[in-house]
């Protein structure tokens, strides 16, 4: 059977897969889990003014655990209605799992068993890297390392240079009602944001009273624009799979992996980006070992942060779980990890000359898993081609040429070079 030319049974069997589909995005509508465990602006206030009087005293947050029963029986039902075996009810079979699994964190929100379902949809700092005896945690303190070392001869050439959020957000709108055609996606500044900007499909946010550097800028761009609420945007245009325009957690790795991967392929990335990722993996790793909210906000100071920032971060660090230690939300985990992923499987498209699956990849959100899987579904049309790329994608020559240099270059094990190895000429 060619999935070209597909059979009677064969559509009958796509006509159910996009029935569960439909029940699979009706299913998840209700599921907002980082709204549910993500803190209130009005926390890092009164912490940082308590700091500063002195006061080494817990955050104390409460959280509104959801009745989710009704969304958790349908996703059983569909996973098991799920045609196992074939690559699109495999993947339907996995998405309601994930979102599953969401359900039974959310339900335990507030309490220490949020840490299990985390790390079961994230992984933890001491997860290996793929092809590699390294792990997460490992590749964050090489970062952390190699910045700290850069950091004052870096820092100290840099312009001391800020853009309000108003500027930022006039900008940023202009340039994305030009970029996306047939869609339009609000820039807001949010009062109540914690962190620095926040994206989906429709909108993007921008933290008040924040200074953003000309980095930020093109990050916020190429992670948040090009890359989230992108493939937000081209999953709801598809035909068949309306979930690809949703979130699933299982897709978060290759989700942040490849936005961070697009700052790096743009040139929007800088080395204390690279910090701030790799703190946060090691902040989870502490948390996890026993550290407390003022035990993990007081690294992050140490590591040159500020009290607004610091406090950022370790709230992400202990979002939906108990702030004395001993457990942690682990999203943050999968940035690292899903970074060097993605790069490994761009790499890997150039060598097995199959570099449209890099673009296919765009289609809506989904693992790589499932962008291999799912490419005769491609070719057939039954899941369409994305509407939008990035402007780094659009460039198949340039984006070629990188990957062939770095596919190459990874041949040279610089452990083995010395300062003579580096001198040209006679």
């Amino acid at each position: 059977m060619s999935v070209n030319a597909p059979d009677a049974a064969e559509t009958r069997l796509l006509d159910r897969c996009t029935a569960l589909d439909a029940r699979l995005v009706a299913a998840i509508r209700r599921i907002r889990l980082l709204q549910v465990v993500s803190w209130p602006a009005s926390a890092q206030q009164h912490f940082i003014n308590n700091w500063q009087r002195g006061f080494r005293s817990l955050p104390d947050v409460r959280y509104a655990v959801p009745d989710l029963s009704d969304e958790r029986a349908e996703l059983i039902a569909i996973q098991a209605e799920a045609e196992a075996g074939h690559p699109v009810g495999d993947y339907l079979r996995r998405s309601a799992e994930s979102w599953r699994i969401a359900t039974e964190l959310l339900q335990s929100v507030g309490t220490a068993a949020v840490t299990g379902h985390s790390i079961r949809l994230y992984g933890r700092p001491g997860d290996r890297l793929p092809g590699s005896e390294l792990t997460n945690l490992d590749a964050a303190r090489h970062f952390i390392g190699l910045a700290g070392e850069l950091d004052q001869e870096i820092l100290a050439s840099e312009a001391d240079y800020c853009i309000p959020a108003e500027t930022l957000q006039a900008e940023l709108q202009t340039q994305l009602d030009a970029f996306f055609h047939s869609h339009k996606i609000e820039v807001e500044i949010d009062p109540d944001l914690i962190a620095k900007a926040a994206a989906g499909p429709t909108r993007i946010r921008l933290r008040s009273a924040t200074c953003f550097s000309e980095y930020d800028r093109h990050q916020l761009v190429e992670h948040e624009a090009f890359v989230h609420s992108l493939t937000g945007l081209n999953g709801r245009e598809q035909p068949h799979l309306k979930s690809l325009g949703r979130s699933s957690p299982r897709v978060t790795a290759t989700q942040e992996g490849l936005a961070v991967f697009a700052e790096l392929m743009s040139g929007s990335i800088d080395i204390e980006r690279m910090k701030r990722i790799s703190l946060r993996i090691v902040a989870i790793d502490m948390a996890l070992s026993g550290a407390d909210f003022v035990d993990v906000f007081g690294y992050f100071l140490e590591a040159g942060q500020t009290e607004s920032d610091s406090f950022s971060s370790t709230q992400r660090v202990f979002r939906g779980v108990p702030v004395h230690g001993g457990a942690a939300f682990t999203k943050d985990n999968v940035y690292l990890h899903g970074l060097l992923t993605v790069h490994t499987f761009f790499r890997w498209t150039l060598k097995q000359r199959r570099l449209n699956l890099s673009r296919a990849l765009f289609a809506g959100k989904m693992a790589l898993h499932d962008v291999i899987a799912l490419e005769p579904f491609f070719d057939s049309g039954y899941i369409a081609q994305p509407l939008y790329l990035p402007p780094w994608v659009q460039r198949a020559n340039g984006l070629a040429g990188m990957l062939a240099f770095s596919l190459f270059a990874n041949q040279i094990r610089i452990n083995a070079v010395g300062a003579d190895d580096l001198v040209l000429g006679v």
